[in-house]
């Protein structure tokens, strides 16, 4: 497909739907409309909330799967083991899946029966899913996904939290939902200058609770989405009331010192920090590799990514098998379809490229220990990278309300263990309802 009308199939996916959501239904207020004629539209109207559906063009499937077929494939690895990345057999089976069985639209269905909407923050087109829970004093909660994710790995979880009464819980257990897709990921628009790091995402999740007729909320996050969440703990915009995170990457700087230099471990840790330590270091000498390319040179890696679905599959595949709570195998806690529609969403949207970008933003910041006064919630899953014992994490987090370690699970949480993570933030937010009441 010539590049001229590939871009413009894109272009138009993306765009908003012309279906009218009614802000009565959704709780949102200030409905602004958009011209689907491709007149410019006013700053206002690009900083109304406007609904969005999502509508791949089938000429791009196509292309996707001409693509796949087309792979031109590496020597098998020679190892009996991941060693050296994903398996050549793996790749090749998830591949051949993808090209002829996979079906987008399923995906894309379930997302369009969710309320989702655009608006323009800081110079930037955001998507977000909104849900409004059925019960009026609801807390308000913003959920942030992380890298290789998406607002997908919330999918599981909108009912029991925003509905909790329909899935076994308590009224008093609600949850307002927005999830937005972060800049350059999803159906957020890509940043074209630099400058849209951790910080800057941090205040636009701000804006648009603020934008939403939000009084009060709390923040959460996995990966990006703690860093995010912390980022936000520090500048404390009005109305924030505490966060919880799954990923608590925190580690002291004598400690951060000492893994960067690839030293044993230390002398005087608890066996709760030993392990901690263990983990992080393996993660160092095997498992950092994408993080120093995307932290460098983001966009020689994006060339690649861009180009082949079948490398772009590859290299997500590989913090799946790595990342998930499943020895390896991450078919053991996602299926193939789960996996398959995040792959294919960075895809369709053409967001590899742009999503590496925020490491780069980021500039390796992410073993910098953060100084957080704001109540926090930390649980940690068993197969999270960082494992932050509660000795490290009341060094940052120094109103640590809710700290809990759980037996099943991994660095995906809500996607690998929806209900652990459903019941984890019942619990974690408990006191701040308590204390705050209601949210809006």
């Amino acid at each position: 497909m010539p590049e001229a009308l590939r871009a413009h199939s894109r272009r138009k996916f993306l765009s908003t739907s012309a279906a009218a959501v009614a802000a009565s239904a959704t709780g949102v207020a200030g409905l602004g409309s958009w011209d689907l004629s491709g007149k410019p539209v006013s700053a206002s109207e690009r900083q109304a909330i406007r609904p969005f559906r999502v509508d791949v063009p089938e000429r791009e499937l196509t292309e996707l799967r001409r693509r796949i077929a087309a792979t031109r494939w590496p020597d098998r690895e020679t190892v009996r083991d991941q060693s050296q990345g994903v398996q050549l057999a793996t790749i090749k089976k998830l591949a051949g899946y993808w090209e002829t069985t996979y079906n987008w639209r399923r995906i894309e269905r379930k997302l369009n029966s969710l309320p989702q909407y655009k608006t323009e923050i800081d110079g930037l087109d955001i998507h977000f899913i909104h849900v409004r829970s059925p019960h009026s004093d609801a807390l308000p909660m913003i959920l942030t996904h992380g890298w290789p994710g998406s607002v997908l790995e919330f999918l599981k979880v909108i009912g029991p939290l925003s509905n909790p009464t329909a899935h076994g819980g308590r009224a008093e257990d609600a949850f307002h939902l927005v999830i937005p897709s972060m800049p350059g990921y999803g159906f957020s628009e890509r940043p074209t200058t630099t400058g849209w790091n951790p910080d800057r995402i941090a205040r636009a999740w701000a804006v648009l609770m603020e934008r939403l007729g939000y009084k009060h909320y709390v923040s959460q996050g996995g990966d990006w989405g703690a860093v995010i969440s912390d980022k936000m703990a520090v500048q404390r915009p009005a109305g924030l009331l505490g966060i919880h995170v799954n990923f608590p990457a925190t580690v002291p700087p004598d400690i951060a010192r000492k893994l960067a230099c690839g030293d044993p471990v230390p002398a005087g840790l608890s066996p709760d920090e030993k392990a901690a330590y263990n983990k992080l270091a393996t993660f160092y000498k095997t498992g950092s590799g994408y993080s120093a390319m995307m932290v460098t040179r983001p966009q020689t890696e994006g060339y690649g990514l861009t180009d082949s679905p079948v490398g772009l599959a590859a290299w997500m595949y590989d913090k799946f098998a790595a990342w998930t709570y499943s020895d390896g195998h991450p078919e053991r806690v996602l299926t193939k379809d789960e996996m398959l529609d995040d792959i294919t969403l960075y895809w369709v949207t053409n967001t590899a490229t742009s999503s590496s970008r925020l490491y780069w933003e980021n500039n390796a910041n992410n073993f910098n220990a953060v100084s957080v006064s704001l109540p926090a919630a930390i649980t940690v899953f068993p197969g999270e990278i960082y494992q932050a014992p509660r000795s490290w994490a009341s060094r940052a987090y120094h109103n640590l309300f809710y700290y809990n370690r759980v037996r099943n699970g991994g660095h995906f949480a809500a996607w690998e263990v929806p209900d652990i993570f459903t019941r984890e933030l019942r619990a974690a937010f408990g006191t701040l309802r308590r204390t705050h009441g209601a949210g809006k």
